[in-house]
């Protein structure tokens, strides 16, 4: 397991918290428990197997529901 840390574009409204983390924990190999978007800091931490995907994967992912990617990185748990 890896423990990721994504910092976005910053967020201008609420429900885009929803809208990040309906897609990154629709992927196969994310701890959904441990999704945490946050709204003041534009980050999204959580918690994923990287057997099953990678962090490219979960850009990706927030990258098709119109968010841009600023920085990523992970560490083993």
């Amino acid at each position: 397991m890896q423990r990721a840390t994504i910092q976005l574009e910053s967020l201008v409204c609420p429900s885009c918290i929803q809208k990040i983390e309906g897609a990154v924990k629709s992927l196969d190999g994310v701890d959904n428990e441990s999704v945490n978007v946050s709204f003041n800091s534009s980050k999204v931490k959580l918690n994923f197997d990287d057997q099953k995907l990678s962090i490219k994967d979960i850009e990706n992912a927030i990258h098709k529901m119109g968010y841009d990617v600023i920085k990523s990185q992970s560490k083993a748990l």
